[in-house]
């Protein structure tokens, strides 16, 4: 049954509950009637009567008193009996009809009337909420009761342009319905009315990147630079500028932003334990140790920050031929493809990493690319152009290892119900390397 159906039919049992409560009692059968005036005195002549014979068995009445009492007893049980009976008149029927038939009319008519008025019947078939993305938050918001709201914003704050809060209502309205551009430029608008908000220039930040792939290089590195400048301790310029810095493959001041936001945040909070593992994962990155590469990204404090970016030249590059094991720039260039025993697990939006790293030793991505699932079956070409750092890239490896993960969070660390495939050891420059993603991660 469609929810209309569903919500009408549960209305109708409702009205005739309600009207069955109200009528039932106007047409019920009512009689009042006097109470028997006869059958009242007849038993208040017995009680008399007895009292009177008791009396005179006990001696306390003659012969002549006992006869005189009963005469005058006799004489007003008989003027009694002489009254008309009074009879309560009944109530008319149609007084009651008419209650009855007003009602049935009234009721239905007022609710409905009042529905229309105050409710929302368009309410009934709306879509249901979708999801936000994991992760960030953000997406396509397609209400258009939602778009004509920011719409209407918009023009007033086009009529009114010097509310700087009005501004900023209308970038992060646009940042949810995914109009980047539109969001970085009402976040230029405020923060031109508010130039000491560092706050604003990380929000307009934040707008350029995600509408440039997600990535922080260029103006969104500068805007991130200027806010610093202006508050050094707001956790989200402070977690951005660790996500920029990782971004171009400066851990170590991915590590001393993260380090001072960490300080900022209380000791026991889950943001700090978040914190602590980025910390252990970059530094276990820095020093060639194991591990899985760290989050660009960490929210801090109830701050919004971008999710993980791959470095700024991870960009999809076609497949190339090989080029000689361990020349310089050597890249490595190959298929994902997805088991279809796992593509029902599969959603279009999921993210998909694919990254080359060591086989042995240090797990660190040597290059990443980052998508969705829906580019699936993909080809892909890592480079050295794509390193993290300088001092670890594909051609610079002996051997190496090629996997592709899809994670419904978009998380750059693996976590359980991840699906993934992994290559077997190929050497840097190899071509054609088919990789099926059959694994699930426990």
């Amino acid at each position: 049954m469609n929810p209309l159906s569903l919500f009408w039919m549960t209305a109708f049992v409702l009205a005739l509950g309600v009207l069955a409560a109200l009528v039932w009692p106007l047409m019920r059968q009512r009689r009042s009637e006097a109470p028997g005036d006869e059958d009242a005195a007849t038993a208040i002549f017995r009680d008399h009567k007895r009292q009177l014979d008791a009396e005179f068995a006990a001696g306390t009445l003659s012969v002549a008193e006992r006869d005189a009492a009963q005469a005058e007893l006799v004489a007003r049980f008989g003027t009694e009996l002489d009254r008309e009976p009074v009879v309560a008149a009944r109530m008319s029927d149609r007084p009651r009809w008419i209650a009855a038939i007003v009602l049935v009319a009234v009721v239905p008519a007022a609710a409905g009337l009042i529905y229309v008025l105050l409710g929302n019947p368009a309410a009934v078939n709306a879509p249901a909420a979708s999801a936000a993305p994991a992760g960030h938050g953000q997406g396509e918001a397609t209400d258009p009761q939602i778009v004509a709201m920011i719409d209407r914003l918009a023009e007033k704050m086009k009529a009114s342009p010097d509310d700087p809060n009005g501004w900023v209502l209308l970038g992060r309205s646009y940042l949810k319905l995914g109009r980047y551009d539109e969001s970085a430029a009402a976040f230029a608008e405020a923060a031109k009315r508010m130039p000491g908000n560092a706050a604003l220039l990380a929000d307009q930040a934040e707008a350029i990147a995600m509408g440039q792939g997600r990535r922080l290089a260029g103006r969104p590195a500068e805007l991130l630079k200027r806010a610093l400048q202006i508050d050094p301790n707001d956790p989200k310029t402070i977690a951005m500028s660790a996500a920029t810095a990782a971004e171009r493959g400066d851990i170590d001041g991915a590590i001393l932003h993260y380090q001072h936001l960490k300080s900022l945040v209380p000791a026991d909070s889950e943001d700090a334990q978040q914190l602590t593992q980025v910390l252990t994962e970059l530094d276990a990155a820095r020093n060639g140790g194991k591990g899985t590469p760290a989050p660009a990204a960490v929210s801090a404090s109830a701050a919004t920050t971008l999710p993980a970016a791959p470095p700024a030249s991870a960009t999809v590059a076609k497949p190339s031929a090989a080029a000689p094991a361990n020349a310089p720039g050597a890249g490595i260039s190959g298929r994902v493809e997805i088991d279809p025993k796992l593509a029902a697990k599969v959603a279009a939006a999921d993210t998909l990493f694919i990254y080359a790293r060591n086989a042995e030793g240090s797990r660190m991505p040597l290059a990443i690319l980052r998508g969705t699932a829906a580019e699936l079956p993909k080809s892909f070409a890592l480079t050295d152009a794509m390193a993290m750092t300088a001092a670890q890239t594909i051609s610079l490896a002996k051997s190496i290892v090629v996997e592709a993960r899809i994670s419904k969070a978009g998380n750059a660390m693996a976590q359980s119900g991840d699906l993934r495939g992994t290559s077997l050891p190929i050497a840097p420059g190899a071509a054609d390397v088919r990789i099926v993603i059959d694994q699930v991660v426990p």
